[in-house]
C-alpha cells in the first residue's frame, strides 16, 4: 500500500508510528507490522534523502521494527510458546499516547488560563485595619467556664455570710446603680496597676452581690476582647489573670 508523505515533522519515532496507525485506521493491539514497517521505512528513506538531523533515533526504531517483522515471519518452534513480538511495542505506544493526552490537556489549561486576568489586592484602609475580636476559646484555652463559675459562686456565698441576720431585717439604704462601663474602666485601671493578680481576690474586693456580678461580667468581657488572659496552674486552684493591654479604654469604643 503506497502512502504519500508531505514529510511532516514528528517529535520522534513513536510519534510517527502513532500517525501511521491512525492514518491506516488499524487496531493498536493488533498492528499489521509488515505494512506499518514498510511505510515507516519509506519515511526514513525520505529523511535520509533530505539529510535531516534527527534521523538516528528513527533508524534505531527502524531496526527494531525489522526485527519484530522477521520474528513474525519465521515459524516458532513447536515446543516453545513465545509471546507476541509486538507486545513491547504496543506497551510503548500506549504509554506514549497517555503522555500525549496529558500534554494536550496541560496545553488546553494554559490557553484557558491566558484568558483570566488578575489584579493586585487593593483593600480600603478601613477594611485592612479591621481586626477580628479575640475568640473566647483562644483566650481561655482549655479552662472551663464552670471553673470560673465555681469561684464566682463561692465568693457570692461568702458575701451572703457577711450579712448580719438581725440588722438585715431593718430598712436598707439603696446604693446607686453600678455602671458596667465604669466597672470595666476600674478593672482596667486595676490591671494597669497590678498587671498580674488573682481572679478570686478581685471579686472579693466587691462591696455587695450586685458589684460581684458586674465585676465578674466585666472580667469576662475584657478576656473576650483580648485585654486580659487567664490561666490556672492546677485543677481547683485560683485563676491568675494577666492584664496585657497598655492602656485603659472605655468599653464603648469596643462596640
Amino acid at each position: 500500500m503506497d502512502v504519500s508523505f508531505s514529510l511532516e515533522v514528528f517529535e520522534g519515532p513513536l510519534d510517527l508510528l502513532i500517525h501511521l496507525i491512525e492514518k491506516n485506521k488499524v487496531n493498536i493491539y493488533d498492528i499489521p507490522i509488515a505494512m506499518i514497517t514498510d511505510q515507516y521505512m519509506e519515511y526514513v528513506s525520505e529523511m535520509q534523502r533530505l539529510q535531516m538531523d534527527n534521523i538516528s533515533e528513527f533508524m534505531v526504531m527502524a531496526a527494531y521494527l525489522l526485527r519484530i517483522k522477521s520474528q513474525m515471519l519465521l515459524p516458532a518452534p513447536a515446543e516453545e510458546e513465545e509471546g507476541d513480538p509486538r507486545a513491547e511495542l504496543v506497551e510503548r505506544l500506549l504509554e506514549y499516547k497517555m503522555y500525549q493526552y496529558a500534554a494536550s490537556d496541560l496545553k488546553d489549561r494554559q490557553v484557558e488560563a491566558a484568558h483570566h486576568l488578575y489584579r493586585e489586592e487593593s483593600l480600603p484602609a478601613e477594611v485592612a485595619a479591621y481586626r477580628e475580636e479575640v475568640s473566647a476559646e483562644d483566650v481561655v484555652g482549655d479552662l472551663q467556664l464552670s471553673e470560673l463559675s465555681r469561684i464566682f459562686q463561692d465568693v457570692m456565698k461568702r458575701q451572703e455570710a457577711k450579712i448580719d441576720p438581725i440588722r438585715s431585717k431593718f430598712g436598707r439604704i439603696e446604693k446607686e446603680e453600678i455602671s458596667f462601663s465604669d466597672k470595666v474602666m476600674k478593672i482596667q485601671e486595676y490591671g494597669m496597676e497590678h498587671r498580674h493578680f488573682s481572679f478570686r481576690k478581685l471579686l472579693e474586693k466587691a462591696g455587695d452581690r450586685i458589684e460581684i456580678i458586674v465585676t465578674f461580667l466585666g472580667i469576662l468581657e475584657l478576656i473576650h476582647l483580648g485585654r486580659m488572659f487567664i490561666k490556672q496552674s492546677r485543677l481547683f486552684d485560683d485563676f491568675e489573670i494577666d492584664y496585657v493591654a497598655t492602656d485603659v479604654v472605655p468599653i464603648e469604643q469596643f462596640a
